[in-house]
Protein backbone atom coordinates (compact mmCIF):
# COMPACT_ATOMS: atom_id res chain seq x y z
CA UNK A 1 0.00 0.00 0.00
CA UNK A 2 2.65 2.62 0.89
CA UNK A 3 4.93 1.49 -2.11
CA UNK A 4 1.81 2.02 -4.22
CA UNK A 5 1.39 5.55 -2.61
CA UNK A 6 4.37 6.65 -3.09
CA UNK A 7 4.66 5.51 -6.78
CA UNK A 8 1.33 8.02 -7.51
CA UNK A 9 2.99 10.77 -5.31
CA UNK A 10 6.24 10.87 -7.71
CA UNK A 11 4.53 10.06 -11.14
CA UNK A 12 2.48 13.89 -9.43
CA UNK A 13 5.96 15.52 -8.62
CA UNK A 14 5.08 15.15 -5.30
CA UNK A 15 8.42 13.84 -3.00
CA UNK A 16 8.03 11.17 -0.43
CA UNK A 17 10.45 11.80 2.84
CA UNK A 18 10.75 9.03 5.64
CA UNK A 19 8.24 9.64 8.30
CA UNK A 20 7.61 8.21 11.78
CA UNK A 21 5.00 5.13 11.54
CA UNK A 22 1.69 7.33 12.56
CA UNK A 23 -1.67 8.29 10.96
CA UNK A 24 -1.64 11.55 8.68
CA UNK A 25 -3.41 14.54 9.65
CA UNK A 26 -5.77 16.17 7.05
CA UNK A 27 -8.08 19.12 7.46
CA UNK A 28 -10.98 18.33 9.15
CA UNK A 29 -12.72 21.10 6.42
CA UNK A 30 -12.23 18.95 3.54
CA UNK A 31 -15.74 18.02 2.33
CA UNK A 32 -15.08 17.75 -1.32
CA UNK A 33 -12.72 17.06 -4.03
CA UNK A 34 -12.16 20.10 -6.90
CA UNK A 35 -12.46 19.15 -10.36
CA UNK A 36 -8.81 19.71 -11.56
CA UNK A 37 -7.86 17.10 -8.46
CA UNK A 38 -10.59 14.84 -9.53
CA UNK A 39 -9.72 14.15 -12.95
CA UNK A 40 -5.91 13.75 -12.17
CA UNK A 41 -6.64 11.26 -9.96
CA UNK A 42 -9.35 9.84 -11.68
CA UNK A 43 -6.09 9.25 -14.69
CA UNK A 44 -3.67 7.67 -12.35
CA UNK A 45 -6.36 5.56 -10.04
CA UNK A 46 -4.41 6.99 -7.21
CA UNK A 47 -5.42 5.37 -2.99
CA UNK A 48 -7.74 7.45 -1.46
CA UNK A 49 -5.64 9.41 0.62
CA UNK A 50 -3.59 10.79 -2.24
CA UNK A 51 -7.18 12.36 -3.90
CA UNK A 52 -7.59 13.92 0.09
CA UNK A 53 -4.22 15.17 -0.45
CA UNK A 54 -4.62 16.72 -3.75
CA UNK A 55 -8.05 18.31 -2.66
CA UNK A 56 -6.00 20.41 0.10
CA UNK A 57 -3.20 20.97 -2.08
CA UNK A 58 -4.56 22.00 -5.12
CA UNK A 59 -7.67 24.21 -3.78
CA UNK A 60 -7.68 28.18 -4.72
CA UNK A 61 -7.21 30.22 -1.72
CA UNK A 62 -10.63 32.07 -0.52
CA UNK A 63 -10.78 35.73 -0.86
CA UNK A 64 -11.97 38.24 0.75
CA UNK A 65 -14.63 40.54 -0.72
CA UNK A 66 -14.14 44.56 0.51
CA UNK A 67 -12.62 46.26 3.35
CA UNK A 68 -15.64 44.82 5.82
CA UNK A 69 -16.73 41.67 5.71
CA UNK A 70 -18.84 40.30 8.66
CA UNK A 71 -20.47 36.38 9.36
CA UNK A 72 -22.98 36.54 11.13
CA UNK A 73 -22.37 33.30 13.47
CA UNK A 74 -21.82 34.70 16.94
CA UNK A 75 -20.67 38.47 15.60
CA UNK A 76 -24.17 39.64 16.79
CA UNK A 77 -23.21 38.98 20.40
CA UNK A 78 -19.60 40.70 20.27
CA UNK A 79 -19.82 44.30 18.23
CA UNK A 80 -16.21 43.92 17.72
CA UNK A 81 -16.19 40.65 15.88
CA UNK A 82 -16.15 41.72 11.86
CA UNK A 83 -14.56 39.25 10.00
CA UNK A 84 -15.98 35.81 8.69
CA UNK A 85 -14.63 32.45 9.52
CA UNK A 86 -14.51 30.93 5.99
CA UNK A 87 -16.42 28.09 6.70
CA UNK A 88 -19.54 30.58 7.78
CA UNK A 89 -18.76 32.30 4.47
CA UNK A 90 -19.24 28.43 2.65
CA UNK A 91 -22.57 28.44 3.50
CA UNK A 92 -23.99 31.38 1.65
CA UNK A 93 -25.93 29.71 -1.14
CA UNK A 94 -26.28 31.86 -4.54
CA UNK A 95 -30.01 33.59 -4.74
CA UNK A 96 -32.50 31.82 -5.88
CA UNK A 97 -34.43 31.81 -8.90
CA UNK A 98 -37.43 34.66 -8.29
CA UNK A 99 -40.85 33.41 -9.54
CA UNK A 100 -43.90 36.08 -9.35
CA UNK A 101 -46.39 35.68 -7.16
CA UNK A 102 -48.84 37.72 -9.38
CA UNK A 103 -51.21 34.85 -10.15
CA UNK A 104 -53.96 37.00 -11.65
CA UNK A 105 -53.31 40.25 -14.49
CA UNK A 106 -53.59 43.62 -12.79
CA UNK A 107 -55.05 44.71 -16.24
CA UNK A 108 -57.74 42.40 -17.01
CA UNK A 109 -57.87 39.96 -13.70
CA UNK A 110 -57.30 37.29 -16.25
CA UNK A 111 -54.26 34.77 -14.88
CA UNK A 112 -50.71 34.91 -15.30
CA UNK A 113 -48.37 31.95 -16.50
CA UNK A 114 -44.53 31.95 -15.83
CA UNK A 115 -42.83 32.26 -18.65
CA UNK A 116 -40.06 34.06 -19.95
CA UNK A 117 -40.26 36.85 -22.46
CA UNK A 118 -39.25 37.38 -25.76
CA UNK A 119 -35.76 39.31 -25.66
CA UNK A 120 -35.30 38.57 -21.62
CA UNK A 121 -33.94 36.36 -19.17
CA UNK A 122 -35.69 36.24 -16.60
CA UNK A 123 -39.06 34.31 -15.60
CA UNK A 124 -41.97 36.77 -15.36
CA UNK A 125 -46.00 36.73 -14.52
CA UNK A 126 -47.29 37.29 -18.36
CA UNK A 127 -51.47 37.36 -18.43
CA UNK A 128 -52.60 34.27 -20.59
CA UNK A 129 -55.36 36.65 -21.98
CA UNK A 130 -54.03 40.01 -23.19
CA UNK A 131 -50.09 39.34 -22.85
CA UNK A 132 -48.86 41.99 -19.99
CA UNK A 133 -46.10 41.21 -18.79
CA UNK A 134 -45.44 42.22 -15.02
CA UNK A 135 -42.48 43.14 -13.57
CA UNK A 136 -41.35 43.13 -9.63
CA UNK A 137 -39.32 45.41 -7.97
CA UNK A 138 -37.24 45.32 -4.79
CA UNK A 139 -38.88 47.16 -1.60
CA UNK A 140 -37.08 50.25 -0.29
CA UNK A 141 -36.75 50.34 3.52
CA UNK A 142 -35.92 53.56 5.28
CA UNK A 143 -34.85 55.07 8.61
CA UNK A 144 -33.20 57.11 11.00
CA UNK A 145 -30.11 56.55 13.52
CA UNK A 146 -31.09 58.93 15.65
CA UNK A 147 -28.25 60.43 17.95
CA UNK A 148 -28.86 62.57 21.46
CA UNK A 149 -26.14 62.59 24.16
CA UNK A 150 -23.95 60.35 22.23
CA UNK A 151 -26.69 57.72 22.66
CA UNK A 152 -29.01 56.02 19.87
CA UNK A 153 -32.50 55.81 19.78
CA UNK A 154 -34.18 52.60 19.45
CA UNK A 155 -37.76 51.08 19.23
CA UNK A 156 -39.09 47.42 20.72
CA UNK A 157 -41.28 46.19 18.08
CA UNK A 158 -45.29 45.54 18.91
CA UNK A 159 -45.71 44.08 15.66
CA UNK A 160 -44.33 41.24 14.15
CA UNK A 161 -42.13 39.56 12.51
CA UNK A 162 -39.73 40.28 15.40
CA UNK A 163 -42.21 40.82 18.08
CA UNK A 164 -40.33 42.22 21.04
CA UNK A 165 -37.04 42.90 19.76
CA UNK A 166 -35.32 46.19 19.19
CA UNK A 167 -34.76 47.92 16.19
CA UNK A 168 -34.13 51.45 14.67
CA UNK A 169 -37.09 53.08 13.46
CA UNK A 170 -37.71 52.29 9.92
CA UNK A 171 -40.31 51.27 7.70
CA UNK A 172 -41.40 51.24 3.77
CA UNK A 173 -41.15 54.07 1.52
CA UNK A 174 -44.41 55.31 0.93
CA UNK A 175 -45.50 56.75 -3.03
CA UNK A 176 -44.92 60.49 -3.36
CA UNK A 177 -42.52 61.27 -0.56
CA UNK A 178 -38.83 61.31 -0.75
CA UNK A 179 -36.56 59.09 1.17
CA UNK A 180 -35.56 61.50 3.98
CA UNK A 181 -39.09 62.38 4.30
CA UNK A 182 -40.06 58.67 4.92
CA UNK A 183 -37.79 58.27 7.39
CA UNK A 184 -38.64 61.32 9.85
CA UNK A 185 -42.28 59.98 9.15
CA UNK A 186 -41.27 56.48 10.17
CA UNK A 187 -39.53 57.77 12.92
CA UNK A 188 -42.61 59.95 14.59
CA UNK A 189 -44.91 56.79 13.65
CA UNK A 190 -42.88 54.50 15.77
CA UNK A 191 -41.54 56.72 18.36
CA UNK A 192 -43.41 59.97 18.37
CA UNK A 193 -40.11 62.13 17.90
CA UNK A 194 -39.35 65.11 15.43
CA UNK A 195 -35.93 64.84 14.03
CA UNK A 196 -33.85 66.66 11.59
CA UNK A 197 -31.51 64.68 9.02
CA UNK A 198 -28.41 65.00 9.55
CA UNK A 199 -26.47 62.98 6.54
CA UNK A 200 -27.30 59.81 4.82
CA UNK A 201 -25.29 56.73 6.66
CA UNK A 202 -25.96 53.86 4.63
CA UNK A 203 -27.52 51.90 1.81
CA UNK A 204 -27.81 48.08 2.79
CA UNK A 205 -29.02 46.10 -0.03
CA UNK A 206 -30.93 42.21 0.82
CA UNK A 207 -31.32 40.63 -2.87
CA UNK A 208 -32.47 37.39 -1.44
CA UNK A 209 -35.79 39.16 0.50
CA UNK A 210 -36.16 41.93 -2.56
CA UNK A 211 -34.78 44.36 0.14
CA UNK A 212 -32.81 47.91 -0.07
CA UNK A 213 -32.15 50.07 2.75
CA UNK A 214 -31.29 53.81 3.62
CA UNK A 215 -30.89 54.64 6.65
CA UNK A 216 -30.26 58.77 7.41
CA UNK A 217 -28.46 59.95 10.88
CA UNK A 218 -30.12 61.65 12.72
CA UNK A 219 -31.04 64.69 15.41
CA UNK A 220 -33.74 65.33 17.74
CA UNK A 221 -35.56 68.54 17.14
CA UNK A 222 -36.85 68.16 21.25
CA UNK A 223 -35.88 65.51 23.40
CA UNK A 224 -39.19 64.59 23.46
CA UNK A 225 -40.35 60.17 22.66
CA UNK A 226 -42.40 57.82 23.24
CA UNK A 227 -43.74 54.42 21.94
CA UNK A 228 -45.87 54.97 18.72
CA UNK A 229 -48.82 52.54 17.87
CA UNK A 230 -46.18 50.03 16.65
CA UNK A 231 -43.70 49.81 19.16
CA UNK A 232 -43.80 48.27 22.84
CA UNK A 233 -41.10 51.16 23.83
CA UNK A 234 -38.41 53.30 23.32
CA UNK A 235 -34.95 54.29 24.49
CA UNK A 236 -31.68 55.52 23.98
CA UNK A 237 -28.88 53.11 24.36
CA UNK A 238 -25.32 54.46 25.07
CA UNK A 239 -23.63 51.91 22.15
CA UNK A 240 -22.13 49.85 24.48
CA UNK A 241 -25.11 49.13 26.12
CA UNK A 242 -27.31 48.43 22.60
CA UNK A 243 -28.77 45.01 23.06
CA UNK A 244 -26.78 43.45 20.38
CA UNK A 245 -28.39 39.98 21.73
CA UNK A 246 -31.95 41.37 21.03
CA UNK A 247 -32.20 43.09 17.40
CA UNK A 248 -34.62 42.60 15.05
CA UNK A 249 -32.88 42.49 12.02
CA UNK A 250 -30.10 41.88 10.27
CA UNK A 251 -30.22 45.16 8.62
CA UNK A 252 -29.98 46.51 12.15
CA UNK A 253 -27.37 45.00 13.40
CA UNK A 254 -24.82 45.98 10.37
CA UNK A 255 -25.74 49.41 10.53
CA UNK A 256 -25.19 49.82 14.17
CA UNK A 257 -21.62 48.15 13.82
CA UNK A 258 -20.57 49.73 11.13
CA UNK A 259 -21.57 53.36 13.09
CA UNK A 260 -20.01 52.12 16.69
CA UNK A 261 -16.24 51.49 14.16
CA UNK A 262 -17.45 55.06 12.84
CA UNK A 263 -17.69 56.33 16.48
CA UNK A 264 -14.03 54.67 17.10
CA UNK A 265 -12.09 56.16 14.71
CA UNK A 266 -13.64 59.45 14.88
CA UNK A 267 -15.29 59.40 10.88
CA UNK A 268 -18.46 59.26 10.36
CA UNK A 269 -18.33 58.19 6.66
CA UNK A 270 -21.30 57.09 4.14
CA UNK A 271 -21.91 52.96 3.79
CA UNK A 272 -22.71 50.69 0.87
CA UNK A 273 -23.16 46.70 1.91
CA UNK A 274 -25.06 43.64 0.59
CA UNK A 275 -26.54 41.95 3.43
CA UNK A 276 -26.49 37.67 1.99
CA UNK A 277 -29.66 35.67 3.87
CA UNK A 278 -28.69 32.16 3.57
CA UNK A 279 -31.64 30.12 2.37
CA UNK A 280 -34.64 29.92 4.66
CA UNK A 281 -33.49 32.19 7.50
CA UNK A 282 -36.42 34.08 9.44
CA UNK A 283 -36.35 37.54 9.29
CA UNK A 284 -34.92 37.70 13.21
CA UNK A 285 -32.12 35.15 12.62
CA UNK A 286 -29.07 36.97 13.18
CA UNK A 287 -27.31 34.14 12.87
CA UNK A 288 -27.61 33.45 9.05
CA UNK A 289 -26.04 36.35 6.84
CA UNK A 290 -23.05 37.73 5.67
CA UNK A 291 -22.03 41.02 4.36
CA UNK A 292 -19.79 41.70 1.30
CA UNK A 293 -18.81 44.07 -0.92
CA UNK A 294 -18.31 47.01 1.96
CA UNK A 295 -17.84 50.63 0.39
CA UNK A 296 -17.59 53.70 2.16
CA UNK A 297 -16.56 57.21 1.70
Amino acid sequence: MLRSFHHHLLLLGFGLSPLPHRRPRFPSSIASISSSSAAVAAAAAPPPQLVVLLAWRLRPPRRVLGAFRMASGGSEMSPDADVASASAAAEVAPPPVHKSKIRFCQACGSPTKQVVPEGEEKLRAVCTVCGKIHYENPKMVVGCLVEHDNKVLLCKRKIEPSYGLWTLPAGYLEVGESAAEGATRETLEEACAEVEILSPFAQLDIPRIGQSYIIFRAKLKTPKFSPGPESLECALFALDEVPFHSLAFSSIVVTLKMYMEDMKSGNIKFHYCTINKRPGASPSDLHSFDVDHHLHS
